[in-house]
């Protein structure tokens, strides 16, 4: 074995294996497996043209090389954006730990206890420091929260304001300016009527439905709105405020001044800057708006045995329900981000974290005291953390840079300073050095930083906040590694065994793709600093640009867009741009097949376009000939065919490039989503099939970790046609000559995350890419030969082929009295996650195994399904007293004096040998949805309920 081959390690198959896979599957070689599956004519004739593989360790070196060509100053441009301190307990134990990292999005939320009591603790965090009434579990960043809460607000205007066409959203000139260009970029297709302002001076109209505050403003003015918030209630116009959350630990909440909504991101609770990202962003309204709300909610409610379990709460709102009726196509949070500032809460503490905030406002009033010494004044009337200079900004610069500082200039005569958590009184007096060297003062130095506030009382906090047990109990390291890891034993990651999502892809994440992460000189980068200074990350972020390009055959790409729902979004965007820069700003109908993963349908609406459904044939194809009929009635509106490629039922369609010729012939353009790319990679591609733009899942065919829900990456890669048209940034210039306004917060995205799949790249090459794909291929296949029989696969290639996926149907067990759900709940008890429940069709499962997994993990999983299936077949319809009905079994169910199942205890939870090995125990019993719903509870129970049971 070559020990220092990447692609030995990545695939889970090993070559001794091959041959009685291939014998099991019916075909002599891959290839032939190839042949049958993917269709000649849009097999890639050529290899990727991509530089030869790194081993881990060339890898690692290189990536060494590259970081320190990065330069790690001192920031304070601030602008959302500040340098925290990541407690060590949290990084080692969190971080970089596969049981956080590997951990699926917990819909099965039995074996998801440890992170949905982690989520809840960052909802009851939000909520207490906004003063807000719900919170959901995080969302992409700020600037997306904020358009949320816009268009979320749009959504909920009064019937009057419907009625009378009310469209005008004030947005105040102290939000951020990557807020005000995302802003622009949602509010343009759905008819929304920006008005920025003064907001001391704006008066309002009652064509206004809505308003965005920024709290402090963006140079740091700490604002009563008290008064507006006021004035704006009396013409039914809602309020919502964009919050810094380690400030409202010392201001007054906004949900006691009147908000609607609060948004903000949550990257100052310990989360690395990462040059952009990922930040976990909070969003938190009023209950009344709980069905309105996007993203995902956690909720308390109960199990089988009455005890309290949590789950994804209300998610009756979620996109594969309303579909094109959907308000937002956010489908996914950034879980692991949000665990860790959660963590960051419970580890400091309701006075652990006034120490944090009334630290970062003493010394900032220290540097306030040493520029008044020098006979500098800052302007800004009140602040908390964020200082406004009049100075010569060409004179400042150069003598900051030499100190290795970043500062915001403003203009030529304004330079704003921005003070955070890591900020020592030895920072402090070099900032001041550098003023005192450019404009040749006395040098000053402060010995002591101030203890009195420079908040004024009319905003400051009174209200208790986090009085709660979980953040009042585990401040010392040992007390925090232990509630950490009770949390983690809670949960079923990838580290324990294979999770066959269909269309989710959860592969290995490679540990030296992972390691650089933890490296300051890749995590602590301001995403606004001089482009000079990243040299290292835009070595990899254009080396990775120019990879993914080339993998899916087009002619650029943008990393922006940080979740795959907003790389649809993004990809629809320069679709719509294209059509008005040719005059055809009319076209505006989206066609997507009653299959479609359910955010197309809410992208294309939220792009102002008209949804159309096109009919499936009876085996899951694109029906062609009803796709022409409605192609051809729609045909000089024709905006976009959405198709996802392999079929969301798991097939490579042969009618593929008709399909697109047939678009392309009547004026509209093809995106492809990239849910199924691990199909594609180095065997075809979108610019073979006829696609104009696709979206990439970073966080599925590119080794990013799903991280319980997030950080996703969301890429789109575009044809010649569109790259004029890739997304910009008002900050930091980035993407085409003709840039849609932003798609995300920072220039390009999650760039910390995007490492990973730089290193994905870099040490599979050409051939491991490749390979990757035929054996992904040949796991779907040979999963499907041995169920065969027992389970039916409802859709196939022409050659009878499964692409990388499969759909089985559990619909006829219903004869037995046994639903879908009870089939993934009893895959629980044999120690595995459940494949994708009843997507794309109701009452199925979808399989993937993805390349990572080896013959013996994939036997296991099958002889867990084969076992299930002799357990349906015993099974009787009159009597639910059965293991599948029963399922999962806890721990306590199996040790309980008490047995009254008419099974074995050994049948219960060791039904196969392999079990006893790696026991797996869910730590509730099957949870109720209902309930939850009906008893809404989204945060932390107080201190006092601890103190009534005790």
């Amino acid at each position: 074995m070559k020990t220092d081959v990447f692609a030995l390690r990545h695939i889970g198959i090993q070559n001794k294996d091959l041959q009685h896979m291939l014998h099991s599957v019916e075909v002599d070689s891959l290839q032939q497996l190839i042949q049958e599956t993917i269709p000649e004519e849009i097999r890639l004739k050529t290899p990727l043209q991509l530089d030869a593989p790194l081993s881990e360790h060339g890898f690692l070196t290189h990536i060494q090389e590259l970081a320190e060509r990065n330069k790690v100053f001192k920031s304070y441009i601030g602008l959302g954006y500040h340098e925290s301190l990541t407690p060590s307990v949290i990084k080692r134990n969190i971080l970089e730990n596969p049981g956080w990292y590997t951990a699926y999005t917990p819909y099965q939320a039995e074996i998801a206890q440890g992170r949905l009591e982690a989520l809840l603790n960052f909802q009851t965090v939000v909520t207490d420091l906004t003063g807000m009434e719900l919170a959901n579990a995080s969302l992409l960043d700020e600037s997306t929260a904020a358009a949320e809460a816009m268009t979320m607000l749009f959504d909920v205007r009064s019937r009057e304001q419907k009625k009378s066409g009310t469209v005008k959203f004030f947005v105040s000139e102290e939000v951020l300016p990557q807020t005000l260009s995302l802003l622009e970029t949602r509010s343009t297709p759905l008819g929304i009527e920006l008005v920025v302002g003064n907001h001391e001076t704006f008066e309002f109209g009652k064509d206004f439905y809505g308003a965005l505050l920024q709290y402090p403003g963006k140079h740091g003015i700490v604002h009563d709105y008290a008064d507006f918030v006021i004035k704006a209630k009396n013409d039914d116009i809602k309020i919502a405020v964009a919050a810094d959350i380690l400030s409202l630990v010392l201001l007054t909440p906004p949900g006691e001044f009147g908000a609607d909504v609060v948004v903000g991101t949550t990257q100052r609770f310990g989360i690395p800057l990462g040059y952009g990202g990922p930040h976990a962003a909070f969003f938190a309204t009023k209950e009344q708006f709980k069905r309105s709300i996007p993203g995902r909610i956690i909720g308390v409610t109960k199990d089988t045995d009455e005890k309290p379990a949590l789950r994804m709460a209300l998610q009756t709102r979620e996109q594969h329900i309303k579909r094109d009726k959907a308000t937002s196509n956010i489908c996914t949070a950034q879980v692991l981000l949000a665990v860790m500032a959660g963590m960051y809460a419970v580890y400091h503490g309701p006075e652990g974290l006034k120490y944090i905030a009334r630290n970062v406002h003493a010394h900032t009033t220290a540097l306030v005291d040493g520029l008044e010494q020098m006979g500098l004044y800052q302007t800004n009337p009140s602040y908390f953390d964020t200082l406004v200079i009049k100075a010569n900004s060409s004179v400042v610069r150069p003598v900051a840079e030499k100190y290795e500082l970043n500062f915001l200039y403003v203009d030529d005569q304004t330079i704003s300073i921005a003070i955070n958590e890591a900020t020592s009184l030895i920072d402090v007096n070099r900032i001041l050095s550098v003023f005192s060297e450019a404009f040749q003062k006395d040098a000053i130095q402060i010995i002591d930083i101030p203890t009195t506030s420079s908040i004024p009382e009319n905003v400051r906090r009174t209200s208790p906040f986090m009085e709660n047990k979980v953040f009042n109990s585990y401040h010392s390291e040992t007390e925090l590694m232990r509630y950490i890891k009770k949390l983690e034993r809670k949960d079923l990651a990838l580290n324990h065994s294979m999770i066959s999502l269909g269309s989710c892809t959860m592969k290995l994440n490679a540990a030296s793709e992972m390691l650089p992460l933890s490296w300051s000189q890749w995590g602590n980068i301001h995403p606004f600093v001089p482009i000079e200074q990243a040299e290292g990350y835009h070595m990899v972020l254009k080396e990775l640009e120019k990879d993914l390009t080339e993998i899916t055959g087009f002619a650029g790409t943008s990393l922006q867009p940080n979740s795959g729902a907003q790389g649809e979004y993004a990809g629809l965007m320069t679709i719509r741009a294209y059509h008005k820069s040719r005059g055809e700003a009319h076209r505006n109908i989206c066609i997507i097949p009653a299959s479609a993963h359910g955010t197309n349908p809410a992208s294309a609406v939220m792009a102002g376009m008209k949804v159309i459904v096109t009919k499936t044939d009876e085996k899951g194809n694109i029906d062609v000939s009803d796709l022409e009929e409605k192609v051809t009635l729609h045909s000089e509106n024709l905006a976009a065919l959405m198709v996802t490629y392999p079929s969301t039922h798991g097939v490579f369609e042969s009618s593929i490039k008709r399909i697109t010729q047939l678009i392309h012939e009547h004026g509209g353009q093809v995106y492809m989503d990239g849910a199924n790319m691990n199909a594609q990679v180095g065997l075809t591609h979108p610019g073979m099939i006829g696609a104009d733009v696709c979206h990439l899942n970073l966080h599925k065919t590119f080794a990013i970790p799903h991280g319980g829900g997030g950080p996703g990456v969301g890429p789109i890669c575009v044809a010649s046609q569109l790259v004029p048209f890739l997304p910009g940034n008002p900050v930091i210039p980035t993407g085409g000559e003709k840039a849609i306004t932003a798609i995300s917060a920072a220039p390009w995205g999650s760039s910390l995350a995007c490492l990973i799949s730089y290193g994905y790249i870099k040490m599979l090459g050409e051939e491991g890419l490749r390979h990757s794909t035929e054996i992904a291929i040949l796991n779907a296949n040979y999963i499907k030969q041995r169920l065969d029989g027992k389970y039916e696969v409802l859709y196939t290639g022409e050659s009878g082929r499964a692409a990388h996926e499969m759909i089985i149907d559990c619909r006829p067990f219903k004869a037995n009295g046994i639903e879908v759900t009870d089939i993934a709940k009893r895959l629980m008890d044999y120690g595995f996650h459940a494949p994708t429940v009843s997507f794309p069709v109701a009452g199925t499962m979808m399989i993937e195994p993805t390349e990572s997994e080896s013959l013996m993990e994939l036997d296991r999983f099958c002889d867990a399904m084969l076992a299930i299936r002799e357990e349906i077949d015993e099974a009787n319809a009159d009597d639910g007293n059965n293991p599948l009905k029963n399922s999962p079994h806890t721990m306590g169910m199996v040790t309980t004096d008490d047995w009254k199942f008419p099974y074995t205890r050994q049948k219960a939870a060791f039904p196969l040998p392999y079990i006893a090995e790696n026991k797996f125990w869910p730590t509730v019993r099957r949870v109720d949805d209902a309930y939850g719903d009906r008893n809404l509870i989204c945060t932390c129970a107080p201190i006092e309920a601890y103190a009534e049971v005790e």
